[in-house]
């Protein structure tokens, strides 16, 4: 008996080791902090638009795919099931049932049936199970039932007199298990009871489906038992002795006939349709915890694990498998190969092997401790480039064939099967095969530098450095040493680039391009292999490398592609895997891929490796759908808004919240989002992850809001739009417009009134100033005139002076004249009478008054007022006196009067002295200023 325990344990820890090595389906861990509710998760459905509900510690969860959402259970106790029925989400909680309904503005609202019927409820009942069948709705519970008809909305209650365990579906027949009678099926609303067996141990029956000829009952402990044609037996299958050592808790059947078994304390176990285990999946393969409450295969065949602790997500049917080496024990994966049907893996750890397609452990090369860069297949051997030198190797044992430190790859050389060459930390170096047997040749002289990427073509090598650039070679025919080195000083170099060799072309590959060399000009020219690859010169192709089959991968931060020649033409074609940087998690600038077989590749990573199988590539068409709609006040909580009609919100209800969702679960699938506001601004956003936007402050107007998606490089097949108006404010309305109109009417006719009275004005004050202008010109052409005048008058007067002085000095030389004429006859007098008429004569005509009334015509002409004014002030002045004073007036001096007066000098002075005691001048006062002021 103790041998056969030790036999079972041997068996149990090697099966252990057999499933430590399982290549594993991507699984997506939801924590309970991650979606907001409790630990423990007891029932999973879906709704027709894809949206994922769990019956959980704390309510009912929603999940679209970006966000979480928590419906608390209306008495806060532990929702035990949910089963989504058309637009209905059934639920069962502690002593209620009912359904949730999305409402206009898309969250959940309760309606319970189980009201209507609450007097009948048994006391303390827990609903755990919800099945449908045409119009009806059925909720069991461990003693009951209720039979829900959606039509009338009636109940039924099926009793059970110690209690049922489990209650399914089964292609439209209702089977549940009765605790000690059996398994019974429902016809007619009546149970009816199809077999009783019993189960040894009282087993729980966790899962029923069809089979040609009946149907496939799994239990708890004992496996599987076929029933058909009233009878009923035990289905043996590989995966037995698995399930005796395991509790099943919950279980499916899958689309395609497989089983999905999850268990207490080991995960789940996935089966075959033929009852072999595919996979067990536990805590340390990646599972967030190992108790299963509950199990649902979506509608994209994802399963649905309700745990313990957590909700994850298995993506059963994705083209990619995992190995997770979350221990350590392998490392960051830089190279892979398969050889005469065993897996090798070089890490930074060392060489690692195992059985391909064989659930066992990797095992480790004796002596590769350390960094292997590159294996290599040649000659049915096995070569290993390590830090340490170059290896070649045999299962599990390992042979240096050559000491020279850091062997990045091998090359083989054209016309030389016997010889490889090798590109070195410090440069270059030759293999040799002699007498079956590889051994290290010589270093090439040459070219010291690191030389990790390495072709030939054409006779020359063409090597690679990421930071001193692009070099061709050309080697001597023995390849002992280098001839001449040319340096492409033209291309761009940098991390992460590398030169490949690929259907007789060089390419040279960038971050920013691929570049193919010309070989007539000498040069690279990025050429149509970029959009042939990219679609687009513009598009980052990433790194290129080949793999083992001479397929060609580019790899991108979002994309892996996969480069080959089309069938049916020259060009090349690209499958484009949609798994970004992040989630790939290779080794940034040591990506490598490797061909297992059929369409299988392997891609190391940083923590293990990934499969990739091509064929199951499969893109699917997805729609977007508007989540929620918010608004608020500034200041305010958001509130949801109707989804289904066309809003007009508030002048201030500006602010506004959109959450939108595309429900797809595959882990390695990332959905982007681009939206616009039709309104605000016509152009649409850059890609962006977030589910959600949020526009604040924008203005009254029409809007209509766009957004779309897509997953991996798909585009969504549609486009999700909401239509809303932001009223106008108060100060804007149509009321407001038609008063400011009114006002800007009235300012308007004021504005036209007051610039009238201004204008009228300033026309007045214009015609004024004209008016004062033209006086002011006829003024001035009255000046001119006066002035015209004046000088005409001033010339008269000058010429009446003249005349005057002339007539003066006339009458002054005349009288002079006669005065000489006088004294000369005077002195010839005899006492003649003769003589004497000649002076009587001569008398006559200095005392002509003629001549005076000439003088005093012309003299008024000059100055008219004078002797009027003279005469007005001294009255008793005689004529003699007046014309004593026009001669003081005209400033002439005594000896120029005494002639005109017909007098001496001394006479004219007695005259002045007699003139001014008239005149009543003092004798400080001269007598011709006092004239001449008159």
């Amino acid at each position: 008996m103790e041998y056969q325990k030790n036999i079972f344990l041997f068996f149990l820890v090697l099966f252990s080791a057999l499933i430590s090595a399982q290549e594993l389906p991507p699984i997506e861990k939801y924590l309970p902090e991650t979606y907001g509710g409790g630990t423990q998760n007891w029932s999973v459905s879906q709704s027709d638009n894809k949206y994922i509900y769990v019956g959980n510690n704390n309510g009912l969860l929603e999940f679209n795919g970006s966000s979480w959402t928590l419906y608390p259970t209306p008495n806060e106790t532990v929702m035990r099931s949910v089963n989504v029925i058309n637009d209905r989400i059934y639920t069962g909680f502690y002593m209620n049932f009912g359904y949730w309904k999305k409402n206009n503005f898309g969250g959940l609202e309760y309606t319970s049936l189980s009201d209507a019927i609450k007097e009948r409820l048994i006391e303390d009942e827990q609903f755990w199970n919800i099945v449908n069948q045409e119009n009806w709705v059925l909720f069991q519970s461990l003693n009951r039932i209720y039979l829900y008809n959606s039509d009338n909305e009636e109940i039924s209650i099926i009793e059970s007199e110690v209690g049922i365990l489990n209650l399914f579906n089964v292609n439209g027949v209702i089977y549940y298990q009765d605790t000690t009678q059996g398994i019974f099926k429902i016809e007619k609303g009546k149970p009816k009871l199809i077999t009783d067996f019993s189960i040894s141990g009282n087993d729980k029956v966790v899962n029923i489906s069809d089979t040609p000829d009946g149907i496939l009952i799994l239990t708890s402990t004992n496996g599987f038992y076929k029933y058909s044609y009233g009878s009923i037996s035990k289905w043996n299958i590989p995966a037995d002795e698995v399930l005796k050592n395991s509790k099943v808790y919950s279980g499916t059947r899958l689309k395609d006939k497989s089983f999905v078994l999850g268990t207490i304390s080991k995960g789940i176990i996935y089966l075959s349709s033929t009852g072999e285990v595919i996979h067990q999946i536990n805590q340390t393969k990646g599972l967030s915890n190992n108790t299963v409450l509950s199990l649902f295969e979506d509608s994209d065949e994802n399963i649905w694990l309700g745990l313990d602790n957590g909700i994850n997500c298995v993506n059963i049917k994705s083209p990619i498998r995992r190995f997770n080496d979350d221990k350590g024990e392998i490392g960051t994966v830089y190279t892979s190969v398969v050889f005469e049907d065993f897996l090798y893996l070089g890490t930074n750890q060392g060489l690692f092997y195992k059985k391909l397609g064989a659930d066992e452990q990797f095992k480790f090369v004796e002596g590769t401790n350390g960094q292997v860069w590159c294996l290599f297949v040649y000659d049915n051997a096995l070569f290993c480039g390590h830090d340490s030198g170059t290896y070649l190797i045999n299962n599990n044992t390992s042979t240096l064939i050559s000491s020279m430190a850091g062997a990045w790859n091998f090359k083989t050389i054209s016309g030389h099967q016997d010889w490889l060459l090798q590109g070195m930390y410090n440069g270059l170096s030759l293999l040799e095969k002699k007498n079956n047997s590889w051994s290290f040749k010589h270093k090439i002289k040459g070219f010291d530098y690191s030389a990790r990427f390495v072709e030939i073509h054409d006779k020359e090598v063409w090597i690679n450095h990421e930071y001193k650039g692009l070099f061709r070679v050309k080697m001597d025919e023995q390849f002992s040493k280098i001839l001449n080195i040319n340096k492409d000083t033209l291309i761009e170099r940098g991390k992460n680039s590398n030169v490949i060799k690929y259907k007789g072309d060089i390419l040279y590959a960038h971050e920013q391009g691929v570049f193919t060399f010309d070989k007539h000009i000498k040069t690279f020219e990025k050429e149509n292999i970029v959009s042939q690859i990219s679609g687009s010169e513009n598009d980052n192709t990433g790194k290129l490398i080949k793999d083992n089959a001479q397929g060609l991968w580019s790899f991108s931060q979002d994309n892996i592609g996969y480069i080959s020649q089309s069938q049916f033409s020259d060009d090349l074609r690209i499958t484009e895997i949609p798994i970004p940087r992040s989630l790939r998690k290779e080794m940034y600038g040591f990506e490598n891929i490797t061909h297992i077989n059929n369409d299988k590749y392997l891609l190391g990573t940083t923590n293990g490796y990934m499969i990739l199988d091509l064929s199951k590539i499969n893109f699917k068409e997805h729609r977007i759908l508007l989540d929620k709609v918010s608004v608020k006040y500034k200041g305010e909580e958001f509130s949801d808004v109707s989804l289904l009609e066309q809003p007009v919100f508030k002048s201030n209800l500006n602010t506004i919240s959109f959450a939108y969702a595309i429900p797809e679960y595959d882990k390695y699938l990332i959905s982007k989002f681009q939206y616009k506001l039709d309104g605000f601004y016509e152009d649409w956003n850059n890609w962006t992850t977030n589910s959600s936007v949020i526009f604040e402050n924008l203005p009254f107007g029409s809007y209509t809001f766009m957004v779309r998606a897509k997953t991996g490089n798909k585009l969504t097949v549609n486009v999700a739009e909401y239509k809303f108006i932001i009223d106008r404010p108060w100060y804007f309305s149509t009321s407001a417009i038609v008063i400011y109109s009114l006002l800007l009417i009235i300012m308007l006719l004021l504005m036209h009134r007051a610039y009238k009275h201004y204008y009228t004005k300033q026309k007045q004050k214009l015609v004024e100033e004209n008016k004062k202008q033209l006086e002011l010109k006829e003024l001035e052409s009255e000046g001119e005139i006066m002035k015209l005048n004046n000088e005409k008058l001033i010339q008269d007067i000058e010429s009446k002076n003249r005349e005057l002085a002339s007539s003066t000095m006339s009458i002054i030389k005349k009288n002079e004249i006669l005065n000489t004429i006088k004294k000369e006859l005077q002195k010839s007098e005899t006492g003649s009478g003769g003589l004497k008429n000649v002076e009587r004569i001569i008398d006559r005509n200095l005392n002509n008054k003629d001549d005076w009334k000439h003088f005093e015509e012309a003299f008024n002409n000059v100055d008219k007022d004078f002797l009027k004014k003279l005469k007005a002030k001294h009255k008793d002045l005689t004529p003699h006196d007046l014309r004593f004073c026009t001669y003081l007036r005209l400033n002439l001096s005594s000896k120029e009067i005494a002639p005109l007066l017909n007098i001496s000098v001394r006479s004219v002075e007695i005259k002045r002295y007699r003139l001014r005691k008239k005149l009543h001048l003092q004798h400080e006062e001269s007598l011709v200023n006092y004239i001449l002021e008159i």
